[in-house]
């Protein structure tokens, strides 16, 4: 039997609250794919800061709540450790990760919904980066389905290298699930990641599709690809690179 998660209702219900006063407007596609019992990883693209916020909400219709893993630096914070360790998320330190990994294999062997960002970073062009591997290793040591997922339009409200927008912006929030990837015990972890990340450009272009056309000064917040004036992947990618090199830079020094 299910346990009661009063914190996370409430959380959620807080959360709708919040969403209602600022005017976000859902449409939620493929909210059958998350599984009403038995674990699942649901992969997730990375373009704003509330992403996670949101992305639980694509498995309410099957009524499950999801164990978000997150960089650990987040329990640092009193209020905010309160609510990650009574939500069951999951820390990870990105420099030694295998404790998280062995966790997240757990929870999902218990029959849970852990939700993990495979590009690791977020995405400042908006696009799909290459991804790591973890999401596939963990669904294959703990025998479960990949459940790709995207959010778009999460990133108009709070994401790098832009001013948050919080208020009532009345911004669409598209969530889409796609259908489960199985991962079988033999399969090459490699080929299983190369093939969820096909799989989640091509649901993210079907999302942008859907998605009310930015224009002007919004057109920021679309991918280059598709004519809008985000970074394109390439400088991106370099943005990325010189922030990965100064944080080494300043690891070193202290």
């Amino acid at each position: 039997m299910r346990r009661p998660e009063p914190l996370y209702r409430a959380v959620i219900i807080l959360g709708r609250l919040i969403f209602l006063v600022n005017g976000y407007r859902f449409t939620i596609k493929g909210e059958r794919n998350v599984p009403k019992k038995g674990g699942a990883v649901m992969a997730i693209n990375h373009t704003g800061y509330i992403d996670f916020v949101l992305a639980g909400l694509g498995a309410r219709k099957s009524q499950r709540w999801v164990r978000f893993m997150a960089k650990k630096s987040i329990w640092q914070h009193k209020l905010a450790a309160f609510f990650m360790t009574g939500l069951k998320h999951i820390p990870v330190d990105r420099h030694a990760g295998a404790g998280a990994f062995v966790e997240a294999v757990d929870k999902l062997k218990a029959g849970e919904v852990v939700g993990v960002y495979p590009e690791a970073t977020m995405s400042r062009s908006f696009e799909i980066k290459e991804l790591k591997s973890g999401s596939a290793r963990m669904a294959q040591e703990a025998g479960v389905p990949i459940l790709p997922t995207i959010v778009w339009g999460a990133h108009r409200i709070w994401t790098k290298d832009v001013p948050k927008r919080l208020g009532r912006t009345k911004f669409p929030i598209h969530i889409t699930i796609g259908d489960p990837i199985v991962v079988g015990p033999d399969d090459d972890v490699a080929e299983v990641t190369q093939h969820l990340r096909e799989v989640m450009k091509q649901l993210l272009d079907e999302t942008i599709a859907a998605y009310p056309p930015l224009t002007g000064d919004e057109l920021r917040y679309h991918p280059a690809r598709l004519g809008g004036t985000a970074p394109t992947y390439e400088d991106a990618y370099a943005k990325d690179h010189h922030d990965m090199t100064r944080v080494k830079d300043q690891f070193t020094k202290d």
